[in-house]
């Protein structure tokens, strides 16, 4: 396994745009301001070619030039960490231009996105060995003020803080818009986690792995899925999965869990984060979010927690992917309750 060093004080950070690029508003705003806020703490910033770029289908540019970005900047020794500009739909087409290889023998740096990024936060660890951050994009680092998530995840890249512990309240209706393109989070319902089975404690410890589901579930049985070559490295470890949702219904979910199930991939579960779902609160034929998921992992006999503070209703803790993890909450007996989600504290 190989960590990437942290970012250091007066640092280059770089930024690609393997999905959507900050091309229109908010983002091009917002991403803006990000950078004039890196700048005047005293960070380099090195732009790719296709940060605002939006000619492409589904990502900012063709896919051969979104993966030629990638391993240009990813192998360059010109930055120190690399932002990823946005989410967005087809990340996928990119990674027939991507030389994981070259990416593999080169000195690890740290890679930060969600949702569409996925693509490469999932797969710098399973293919590369390489570890990774799956945490908020550029823009987000563009809103005033900084939510404390927004903070735990540069401070994360930088090494400041390795526990990272969930928040109060999160965001239903988000108030970013053209006309606000610097807005924070309007966090105004409180975080109400549910745990299976309810025990009252819950604790396990291993690798992280995981990401957006729509993503996670387009990979599998592919060239790219080498999740089994992973749980055969680490299963001594074993692995904490991590999951979410973006544009899955409930019975999506239920698919993509079934999916992962009978590829194999959850052989070495110690446990399972689910964060809550883009389309929380939905019931489909009796179906919720929770069934959706808890009707099938149950059969691991492991910790499942759900409503995590991840994902795209924020605010999201940021993990790092391949980071050794112990997880121990302190749950009250009723499911429905508020509680303190202790810490993630990772150990080199």
């Amino acid at each position: 396994m190989k960590y990437p060093g942290f970012l250091k004080e007066g640092g280059t950070i770089g930024f690609v745009a393997p999905s959507f690029g900050c091309n229109i508003e908010p983002y091009r705003t917002a991403f803006s301001h990000a950078q004039d806020k890196f700048k005047e703490s005293g960070y380099r910033l090195e732009l790719g070619p296709n940060c605002y770029e939006g000619s492409g289908i589904g990502i900012s540019n063709t896919p051969e030039l979104c993966g030629k970005e990638l391993n240009h900047f990813y192998c360059s020794d010109s930055n120190d960490v690399l932002i990823s500009c946005g989410g967005g739909e087809l990340m996928c087409e990119d990674l027939d231009y991507v030389d994981f290889q070259k990416i593999a023998s080169a000195e690890p740096k740290w890679y930060m996105g969600y949702s569409d990024n996925t693509n490469m936060t999932f797969l710098l660890p399973t293919i590369c060995d390489v570890a990774a951050i799956y945490g908020p994009c550029a823009a987000a680092f563009g809103m005033e003020p900084w939510h404390p998530a927004i903070g735990d995840a540069f401070d994360l890249m930088c090494g400041r803080k390795l526990t990272m512990k969930g928040y109060d309240l999160w965001e239903k209706e988000s108030g970013k818009s053209e006309e606000n393109p610097l807005a924070p989070y309007q966090v105004t319902e409180p975080r109400i986690l549910k745990s299976f089975p309810d025990t009252g404690q819950i604790q396990m410890e291993g690798r992280l792995l995981g990401g957006c589901m729509d993503c996670l579930v387009n990979l599998l049985g592919t060239e790219y899925d080498h999740v089994n070559a992973f749980n055969e490295r680490y299963q001594e470890d074993g692995v904490i999965w991590f999951l979410e949702a973006c544009d899955l219904n409930v019975m999506g979910i239920r698919r993509a869990i079934w999916q992962m199930i009978h590829a194999g991939w959850f052989q070495c579960t110690k446990g399972f984060l689910i964060g809550r779902p883009y389309c929380f609160g939905q019931e489909l034929m009796g179906l919720d979010q929770y069934h959706a998921v808890w009707d099938l992992l149950r059969s691991f006999r492991v910790p499942v927690v759900m409503d995590v503070d991840l994902g795209h209703l924020p605010p999201m803790m940021p993990l790092s992917l391949m980071f050794l993890v112990s997880h121990v909450s302190n749950l009250p007996k009723l499911k429905n309750s508020i509680f303190s989600f202790s810490s993630f504290s990772t150990s080199l």
